[in-house]
């Protein structure tokens, strides 16, 4: 893959990241309540999830609507997705959450896809040439 195209993938794939985030954002913000019942995970712990994902949206569309996204910008993304899927496992293991079997279902598949986003942002920057240069 050149490197052009693979640039122009990265752009792609953060801007794919940010519209989940964003479109994930509002599913946790307005149905937090809901979701938390049908989980079985605490409605704040939704409620503060969604909310944190809104400034991460806008980082990511910004970073990838650039001509050439900018490498620290990118790491910090691939930084950032790597916590949440940390905080997601993290979520299962603490005693006082105890989700019902959909909820560990929902953390771990949402946790899934946050990691093949980050692998395709590395793969991608990577094949850009400016992984070190970050």
């Amino acid at each position: 893959m050149s490197v052009a195209s693979s640039a122009k993938l990265l752009k792609t794939v953060l801007v794919l990241d940010a519209a989940t985030c964003l479109a994930f954002g509002v599913l946790l913000t307005l149905g937090a309540d809901l979701l938390g019942e049908w989980l079985g995970l605490p409605s704040n712990l939704l409620l503060i999830a969604g909310v944190i994902l809104f400034p991460c949206a806008v980082l990511m569309y910004v970073t990838g609507r650039q001509a050439t996204p900018s490498p620290a910008m990118v790491w910090l993304i691939i930084i950032g997705n790597v916590g949440w899927v940390i905080a997601s496992i993290a979520v299962l293991l603490l005693p006082a959450i105890s989700p019902s079997l959909l909820g560990s279902g929902f953390v771990i598949v949402q946790a899934l896809a946050v990691c093949l986003l980050a692998g395709l942002e590395y793969r991608m920057l990577a094949s850009t040439g400016k992984l070190a240069t970050a």
